[in-house]
């Protein structure tokens, strides 16, 4: 994998390449040798990676020949896979072909275009001939396929950072610029080359200071957050799980908060606690492995016996992998794609209630403020249960009203700054002591099974009774230190 940090122009036909002198840290610009590169890319039938951004190439030629799959991450960067060539031209390799799951749902991939250029690269280098920046003078030739195949030719230049930052590429744009130079008007050459082709879905937006302008696009940011953690999933990339579950939490979340607003979304919240329960297996036993291995760290190495870091290491790890193998199977299913298409047409054409074009400061702070009434509410409910049992079930649901407001509020702040704020910070407080309690019963009890099975195994286990000790103090400090924080966020809010 890497990051590409690029800027890309367009040139006419006679362009002068310009002395890139006076580029800071720039001793030499270096001609290097030119190359006839052949790219072949593949989309579905439709064009659906390139209507999302993405392109998948098997690229002939250079020094980096080989297959090419391009994600976008931000402007000017992009998130590059690559892997060597295979034998077949025609066949994309598996690997790539999960990686792109979430956008081709099931859609065979087949070759759209092909595109010829003759390269000449100059490279910009400091004093000690280390390269800073390449300038990349392309000739291009493309060719769509299909029904409407036809030949285009155009040149275009691009700057790709290598070693330098980002004044070195900002400086170079800025030569470029003056020597005739203009920014692409396409994102890339595919884009450039398929032009119309490139299906664009028509996105009617609220009015501007409409509470349906603020919920749509919030909707759509988390849609977008939540696709973009697909191939990272597939991938295993650290952290990748957990991401995309906070946004399913999060898009649920909101369409709940918003009902008002958007209306008739019970059934993709539905799915989204589902795809959110799917990937909770995998995060749930990073965290408790993680937390495990950190219990075991502050132990004197002579307390440490047995197979333990084993059975709650490499076991639960071992474990973890089997469970994010199961979350993939998912996500290449049917009922995956199916709340993918229900998410873009929720955003592309939101079901927007009358309330929707009311004044967005005005209508969203009362649900703010709702939200947290809702927490308050739950908390009341649970102290009035005199069975301890059944209030420790209650106050888990706290703990849910608590993460709802706070993801509320974290939607809201752009519209309501600190007000918004503060209500994140006593929602987020109140959710984190509940959950660090629940956490703490969770963790015990693992330990309590696996303590077990290593029981059964003849093995040694001390170690899991200090485990279950400091599981166990961690809870009740927890559960202690709740009434605290609850009357701080309580007087805060009645002050």
């Amino acid at each position: 994998m890497a990051i590409e940090i690029e800027d890309k122009f367009d040139v006419p036909a006679e362009f002068e390449t310009p002395e890139f002198t006076g580029v800071p840290g720039c001793a030499e610009a270096v001609d290097l040798v030119s190359h006839n590169l052949t790219a072949l890319y593949f989309d579905t039938p439709d064009l659906r990676l390139a209507a999302r951004g993405i392109t998948l190439r098997r690229r002939r030629g250079g020094e980096d020949a080989g297959w090419h799959l391009k994600l976008p991450k931000a402007k000017g960067v992009r998130d590059e896979i690559a892997r060597p060539l295979t034998r077949s031209a025609k066949i994309v390799p598996r690997e790539l072909a999960d990686l792109v799951q979430a956008y081709t749902r099931g859609e065979p991939l087949i070759p759209v275009a092909e595109l010829e250029t003759l390269r000449k690269v100059t490279s910009l280098r400091d004093a000690e001939g280390r390269p800073l920046l390449e300038v990349a003078d392309d000739h291009v030739k493309g060719t769509v396929f299909g029904e409407d195949r036809h030949v285009d030719r155009w040149r275009e230049v691009e700057a790709e950072l290598v070693g330098g930052d980002a004044d070195v590429l900002k400086r170079v744009g800025k030569i470029l610029r003056k020597a005739g130079a203009t920014p692409a008007g396409s994102a890339n050459k595919l884009a450039r080359l398929l032009g119309p082709r490139i299906p664009v879905t028509p996105v009617p937006d609220p009015d501007d200071g409409t509470a349906g302008r603020v919920v749509v696009d919030y909707l759509r940011s988390q849609v977008a957050a939540l696709v973009a953690q697909d191939p990272q999933v597939r991938r295993a990339t650290p952290d990748a799980v957990h991401q995309m579950r906070v946004a399913s939490r999060r898009l649920r979340s909101a369409l709940k908060s918003f009902s008002g607003v958007v209306a008739e979304t019970t059934g993709i919240q539905d799915e989204l606690r589902w795809i959110a329960n799917v990937l909770g297996e995998v995060r749930d036993l990073e965290v408790i492995r993680e937390r495990f291995a950190a219990h075991l760290d502050t132990l004197d190495p002579d307390l440490v016996v047995g197979r333990i870091r084993t059975r709650l290491g490499d076991d639960l790890a071992e474990r973890e992998r089997a469970a994010l193998v199961r979350v993939t199977g998912v996500m290449s299913g049917e009922r995956y794609f199916a709340l993918l298409d229900r998410l873009d047409a929720l955003v592309a054409a939101p079901p927007l209630t009358p309330l929707a074009m009311k004044d967005a400061e005005r209508t969203l702070a009362k649900v703010a403020g709702k939200s947290w009434k809702r927490v308050v509410g739950k908390y009341e409910t649970a102290q009035a249960i005199e069975d301890t049992e059944q209030r420790e079930i209650a106050m888990h649901d706290v703990r849910k009203a608590a993460k709802r407001a706070r993801y509320t509020a974290d939607a809201l702040k752009p519209l309501l700054g600190d007000q918004a704020s503060v209500l994140a910070k006593r929602a987020k407080a109140v959710q984190e002591v509940l959950g660090l309690y629940q956490d703490g019963i969770v963790a015990q009890q693992i330990v309590l099974e696996e303590a077990q099975r290593a029981r059964e195994a003849g093995e040694d286990t001390f170690t899991y009774g200090l485990l279950l000790g400091i599981e166990r103090a961690d809870a009740d400090r927890s559960h202690s230190e709740f009434p605290g924080v609850w009357a701080e966020v309580t007087g805060e809010d009645h002050s």
